[in-house]
Formats: C-alpha cells, structure tokens, sequence
C-alpha cells in the first residue's frame, strides 16, 4: 500500500462546498422518512456516539440538539456510552431515548457495541454512516446513510462534514417534528445549511495563504493546543486530530476555560494556541483566552470572523472566516483551516499521513484490529 501524500487532503476541503451543495437535500429528504412523526414525537433525550472524527462531529453537534430541536443531548465516545452511558439512561417509556450511533466505515466495533447496549436499554437507535450494508446498519433500528461519490483514502474530512450534516439535520427534523419549529422555519434552517456553501468557498480562499504562513510558524514545535467552547470544542478535538493524524505532532483539542485552568501553565512557552472563536455565547471568553496566552509568550493563531476585533487583536495569526453563520453550524465553516495546515506540515516535515510509510507501524495496527475482530467473534 502507497503511503498517504499530505496533499490528499487539500483535494478533500476543496470538495466541501460541492459536498454541501449536492448532498443537504438528498440527506434531509432521508432523514424525513427514518422515523415515524410518532417515533420523532415522543423523543426526549438524545445520545450522540462515536470515535474519532465522529465523536468530534457529536461533540459539534450537540447545540443543534439543544438549541433546534430543543431536546437534551449527550455526546460520548463509543467506549464511554458502552461501558457508562447506556446503563444510565432510563428511559421514562421505550423509545423516548434517541441513540445516534455514527461511523462513516460502518464497521467501527465498538460503536456496534454501542447500538446493541442501547438496544437491550430500550432505547431506539439510529445508525449514522457512510457505508451501506455495513455493521452498523446489521444492528441498528434505523439507517441513515450519508454516503459520499468518489470517497478517497485519507484522514476524514469529507466524511466529516457529512456526519456532521447528518446530525444537524436530524436535529432540524426532531425540531420540526416537535414543533419547536413550523415546518416553513425548518425549512429555512435546511436552506441555510445549504447556503453555507458559497461561504465555505470563500473561507477556503481567504485562509489557504495564510495556512501556509501558519505552518512556517509552528512545524518545529514539539506540540499545540486547540481550544474552543459549545460547538467550537468539537471543531477544536477535529483540528487537532488532523494535525496529530498528518504531520505526527502532539496537538490536543480542549476547552477554553480547562485550558485557563491546566494547559496555559505548560511548557513550552512559545506553545502555539489555536483559539477557536465564532461569533456566539462564549467569544467574549475567547477573547480573554486569546489576550492571557499572548501575554504569557504563546504564538496565538485565532479563527474568527473576518470583521472580528476583540479575539484578533493579539493573534500572531488570524484565520478569517467570511459570512455569518449561526453558531449552531459554525463547525461546517471553523474547522477548515486545520486540514490546510495538517497538510502543509505534513509536507514541510517531509511525513506521510498517518505514518503510512512506516510498513511496521502499519503492520501492528493491522494485528490489533484483527484481534478485536476475533475477541468480538467470540
């Protein structure tokens, strides 16, 4: 197998806007249908679930559930929902507990595990993925695929976004169904979803140079630190995941106020901070983030809104973001950057995505999936 080339990823962000364009529909009309309006009636709480790229998109998504469709919701990895969180639920009658159970592969073991505890919990589930007849669809109640044409073999960044466009439309549709909006509202927030494809093509222009210019600035450090709040924390784990998965550096993704209270004490000083900042309840925190991690020596890269004044005015980068979008969607436009620059790294460091030119590497992950295969075989 070829190693992955970092470029492979500035190909996927490209194809975003198109994603958006040519998919919202064709999802939310699937969406329609994937529960009775009984069975979207009578939810009151609702499970996100997944690992890796789709815990984070759960973690991004989970206002849209509070805030459209005005439900509880609890994002958790896999492991987390399996072993703690499907115990707890109690639901009140069967059913009232809505399970998002999300793997773009289909085929991630412990998410299928997690849909068969929901199940034997009573509540009912829902298999988010981008792979027909996979796993997942073999033992969920619901199926909703959110396939992508011509999938390429690279960190996730278009299945990404599908995800996360699956569960802001579910959410939409919960909304709608609950009435929290009339049907025309809902209608409009599906409309705006769309929309916000011109604005990823001109974010995407706007912060391709300056992704550049961020990874001269921090391809030699050692580790970095995203950190967001609301939705901008699931942005914030992506980010880092990517830069972890393309160019090997340690980057974690965390809260603002945990990085106020851990992260800002570490070394080195000159530690790069991305401060993750839409427009929304916690940039005014964001902006006190942004002024104590410059003064204390770090190189402050923010990603904010393109007339942003208060969180930029100490960066050492700014990443813009163009248009305005609610903060509920602000994942779809605020994580792309972290692909540019995961790539750009990658390439400056002369390393292939995933350490995919390192044969043993490949070969001991290769024997650990096949030994959770077995153990789940049995």
């Amino acid at each position: 197998m070829e190693p992955l080339k970092p470029e492979v990823m500035v190909e996927q962000v490209e194809e975003l806007a198109g994603d958006l364009r040519a998919l919202t529909r064709p999802f939310a009309q699937q969406i329609h249908t994937v529960l009775t309006p009984l069975e979207w009636r009578v939810v009151r709480k609702v499970y996100l679930t997944g690992d890796g790229d789709s815990y984070h998109a759960s973690c991004a998504a989970e206002m849209a559930f509070e805030a459209i469709a005005d439900v509880p919701c609890a994002p958790m990895s896999a492991q987390r929902f399996l072993d703690y969180g499907a115990a707890w639920m109690r639901p009140a009658a069967p059913q009232q507990t809505l399970v998002i159970a999300t793997s773009a592969s289909g085929g991630t073991q412990r998410v299928v595990q997690a849909i068969e505890r929901a199940r034997e919990h009573g509540a009912l589930t829902i298999a988010l993925t981008g792979t027909p007849n996979s796993a997942v669809t073999q033992v969920a109640d619901r199926t909703l695929v959110v396939e992508l044409p011509q999938k390429q073999r690279s960190p996730g960044i278009r299945t990404y976004q599908a995800s996360l466009m699956g569960m802001l439309l579910v959410a939409i549709q919960l909304g709608e169904m609950r009435n929290t909006y009339p049907q025309e509202a809902a209608h409009g927030l599906r409309q705006e979803l769309a929309a916000l494809a011109d604005v990823v093509d001109a974010t995407t222009d706007a912060i391709k140079d300056r992704c550049r210019e961020v990874a001269d600035l921090i391809a030699e450090t050692p580790t970095l630190v995203m950190v967001g709040s609301g939705p901008s924390y699931g942005t914030a784990l992506f980010s880092a995941a990517k830069v972890v998965e393309a160019a090997g550096i340690l980057a974690l993704g965390q809260d603002l106020e945990e990085w106020w209270h851990v992260e800002r004490f570490a070394y080195p000083v000159e530690m790069p901070v991305f401060v993750i900042a839409p427009p929304g309840r916690s940039h005014g925190r964001a902006g006190d983030l942004a002024t104590t991690a410059r003064a204390l020596g770090r190189r402050v890269i923010t990603v904010t809104h393109k007339d942003d004044a208060e969180v930029t005015r100490h960066a050492h980068v700014v990443l813009p973001v163009q248009g305005e979008v609610r903060e509920e969607f602000s994942p779809l436009l605020y994580h792309l950057f972290a692909s540019y620059v995961a790539s750009y790294v990658a390439a400056r460091l002369g390393r292939a995505l995933f350490q995919s030119d390192r044969p043993e590497l490949l070969q001991s992950v290769t024997e650990y999936y096949a030994s959770l295969q077995r153990d789940a075989a049995h």
